[in-house]
C-alpha cells in the first residue's frame, strides 16, 4: 500500500508539470486570436499567481480540514477544469476568468503534497518527485506542439492537458483509501504515535490551523520565508532573462541563445535526479550549501566570461546548482518547525516563494531597459547571497528549536 501511494504521487508530481509551462509557449498563438497585445500575458500570469498566492495561505486550514488526499483530488480537478475553460475561451477576459481556478488549484496542492512527502519520506524522493515535475513541465509543450502542428490549434492542446489531469483526479479519488492507510514514516515502518496513543497524523489534522501571526513568530519562520523568496527569484529571473542576456550581452545569436537557455532547465532536471542519490550521504542543510556554492561558481562564470563563448556554460552550472535547493528547504521544514506545525510553515514559504517569482523577474526587466542587461550576474549574485544569509539564519534557529523540543 504505501509504495503504491508512493507511485500515485509520482505521477501527481509528473501530471502537476503538464500545465505549468503551457502559458509560455501557446501565447504567441494565442494574444493575437485575442486580439490583445503580447504584454497582456503578465495579466493572466499574475491572476494565476495570486490564485497560487492565496491558496498557498488557506493550505494549512484545508489540509487540517480534509486530508492531504482529498485535498491533492479537489486541487487537480479544480485545474482540470480551468484548463477546459483556457481551451474553450473565445475572449480575453473569458480566459482571465478561468486563470483564478487555474491559480487556487495550483497553490495549495503544491503545499500540502510537498509537505505529505517531507513527512513521509526521505529526503531523496523529494528529489526525485521535484525531477519528475521537470519532466512534466518539459513535455506539457511538446503536447502543445503537437496539437498545433498537427492543425488542431492550441486550443486542442489545453484540452489534452485537461483530459490527463481529469484522468489523474480519477486515479486520485480512488487512492484516497491509501493516503490513510500509507501514513507512516519511510524510515521508521511504524505509525507514530502521540503521548494519547493517537496517530500523531490524525493529531495533527485535528489540531487548530495557526495564524498568519502565529506563524511568523516561529523562531527562523521570516527567514525561511525569504530564502524561499530569493530561490524563486534567482530561478526565475535566469529562466526569464538568460536568453536576452546571451544575446544583447554577449553576442549570442537569438536562435543560439534561446537553445543555451534550455541548459539551465536541463542542469535542473538532470540535478535533481542526481541530487536523490548524493542525498544518502549529505544531509539537507549541506545539500542547499553544495548547490548554493555551484550557482555561485555559475554566476562566477558569467562574469568571468563577459562576452566570451563560456557564459552558457554559467547558466547550465546555474540550474546544476539550483537543483538541490528547493527541494531540500522544502524537505526539511518539518524537522526544522516540527511536524505539527510544517504544513501552515509550508503554505507561507510557498506564498513566498511565488511573490518572489511574480515580482523580481520584473524588476531585472526594469534595470535591464533603464540601466544595463549586462548587470544580470550581479542582480543574480546579490539575490543568491541574501538567500545564503537567510538560510544560515534559519539553520541555526531551527537549531534552537529542536534544544527546545528536548
Amino acid at each position: 500500500m504505501f509504495h503504491l501511494l508512493l507511485a500515485v504521487i509520482y505521477l501527481s508530481f509528473i501530471s502537476l508539470g503538464l500545465p505549468d509551462s503551457l502559458l509560455g509557449a501557446a501565447w504567441p498563438s494565442m494574444y493575437g486570436e485575442f486580439g490583445v497585445p503580447v504584454s497582456y500575458a503578465s495579466a493572466v500570469f499574475m491572476i494565476i499567481s495570486a490564485g497560487t498566492i492565496v491558496s498557498s495561505l488557506q493550505s494549512d486550514r484545508l489540509t487540517r480540514r480534509l486530508g492531504t488526499g482529498k485535498v491533492t483530488a479537489l486541487s487537480v480537478a479544480m485545474t482540470a477544469a480551468a484548463l477546459f475553460g483556457f481551451s474553450f475561451s473565445r475572449s480575453f477576459w473569458t480566459l482571465c476568468l478561468w486563470a483564478v481556478p487555474y491559480g487556487l488549484g495550483a497553490g495549495s496542492v503544491d503545499a500540502s503534497l510537498n509537505n505529505y512527502v517531507a513527512v513521509h519520506y526521505t529526503s531523496r524522493h523529494m528529489s526525485w518527485l521535484h525531477c519528475m515535475w521537470g519532466i512534466g513541465a518539459s513535455v506539457g509543450p511538446y503536447i502543445l506542439t503537437y496539437a498545433m502542428t498537427s492543425g488542431q490549434g492550441w486550443n486542442m492542446g489545453y484540452r489534452y492537458i485537461g483530459f490527463l489531469q481529469t484522468a489523474l483526479t480519477a486515479i486520485l479519488l480512488v487512492s484516497l483509501p491509501l493516503w490513510k492507510n500509507g501514513k507512516r514514516k519511510e524510515l521508521s515502518g511504524e505509525d507514530e504515535k502521540d503521548t494519547d496513543g493517537v496517530p500523531k497524523e490524525e493529531s495533527r489534522e485535528r489540531a487548530k490551523a495557526l495564524t498568519l501571526p502565529q506563524i511568523l513568530r516561529l523562531p527562523g519562520a521570516k527567514s525561511a520565508m525569504v530564502a524561499f523568496f530569493c530561490y524563486c527569484a534567482l530561478e526565475q529571473t535566469a529562466g526569464l532573462w538568460g536568453s536576452s542576456y546571451l544575446s544583447l550581452h554577449c553576442g549570442v545569436p537569438a536562435e543560439e541563445a534561446a537553445r543555451f537557455t534550455s541548459w539551465l532547465f536541463l542542469g535542473v532536471t538532470a540535478g535533481r535526479f542526481l541530487s536523490g542519490f548524493l542525498t544518502l550521504a549529505l544531509n539537507d542543510t549541506r545539500m542547499v550549501r553544495l548547490g548554493q556554492g555551484i550557482a555561485a561558481l555559475g554566476i562566477a562564470v558569467l562574469l568571468a566570461a563577459g562576452t566570451g563563448a563560456a557564459a552558457p556554460f554559467g547558466l547550465a552550472l546555474i540550474g546544476l546548482g539550483c537543483a538541490p535547493i528547493y527541494p531540500c528547504l522544502l524537505h526539511s521544514t518539518p524537522e526544522r518547525f516540527g511536524e505539527e506545525n510544517s504544513q501552515a510553515v509550508f503554505g507561507v514559504q510557498m506564498a513566498s516563494a511565488y511573490v518572489g517569482s511574480c515580482l523580481m523577474p520584473p524588476l531585472f526587466g526594469l534595470i535591464a531597459e533603464h540601466v544595463a542587461i549586462g548587470l544580470f550576474p550581479v542582480y543574480m549574485l546579490l539575490v543568491l547571497a541574501l538567500m545564503t544569509a537567510m538560510h544560515e539564519r534559519t539553520v541555526r534557529a531551527a537549531a534552537g528549536n529542536r534544544r527546545r523540543r528536548l
